[in-house]
């Protein structure tokens, strides 16, 4: 979620999955603030789920538990912090970053931001919505979309040519939602809040690439977790 903008074919590089393992670690000690034991956290339950599916090892993510919930190491002293602004051709971009130097990201961001323009507070952010995204799949062919989406409380859902589902929820009923789908056949893989673009743009090959250029070397700073882009598929 958040990076449909990422370029298909990019390779699988063992330094791109050390960025990924590091993102997912972050989210797993956040979670293990809130308790070590998955089967009472599910935000942790589900943070553990997707570090699996991406292949962590098992150490990395015993770790990452232990060190969240303050038993190795000392306290966490990650924060979250959003920034908004625009990529190059005026694209709508927001950062979310977990951090433990507000001060190194703020000039990271300054930097990172050159070749497009960083915004204050609510410069964008009025151009997307702030919903809870849970994705999912079918157990069996019998699984109707429409009621599980009805029945569970979600909003709205979008649906995959795979067989994958998105449910879209009010940020509040995020954890609702993700816990009644399987009662009507649906498993979930990942539960998170999101910034949905209303209005995503189009732009031709050359000016896409040049976004996703930008997108990219976002995205590789260690402090960024997610980044949510106004661009269309």
């Amino acid at each position: 979620m958040g990076a449909q903008w990422k370029a298909k074919h990019k390779q699988d590089t063992a330094a791109a999955k050390g960025r990924i393992f590091t993102k997912l670690a972050k989210e797993i000690m956040m979670a293990a603030k809130n308790g070590a034991d998955p089967s009472m956290n599910s935000k942790l339950r589900l943070a553990i789920e997707t570090a699996r599916k991406a292949s962590m090892p098992k150490d990395t993510l015993e770790r990452a538990i232990k060190k969240g919930a303050g038993l190795l190491d000392g306290p966490v002293n990650y924060e979250h912090v959003v920034y908004e602004g625009f990529a190059p051709h005026q694209v709508p971009v927001i950062v979310e970053c977990l951090t433990d130097n507000k001060n190194r990201s703020a000039q990271s961001m300054r930097i990172l931001f050159r070749k497009g323009q960083l915004g204050n507070s609510g410069s964008v952010s009025w151009d997307f919505d702030y919903l809870g995204a849970i994705e999912a799949t079918a157990d069996n062919k019998d699984a109707d979309v429409e009621v599980a989406a009805i029945e569970a409380g979600a909003q709205d859902f979008e649906q995959d040519d795979e067989g994958g589902v998105i449910f879209y929820t009010e940020p509040t009923d995020l954890d609702l939602v993700q816990k009644a789908l399987p009662e009507f056949g649906f498993s979930v893989s990942s539960a998170k809040l999101i910034y949905k673009p209303k209005n995503p743009m189009s732009l031709d090959d050359a000016a896409r690439a040049e976004v996703e250029a930008f997108l990219e070397a976002i995205d590789n700073d260690d402090d960024v977790q997610t980044v949510y882009v106004g661009l269309g598929g």
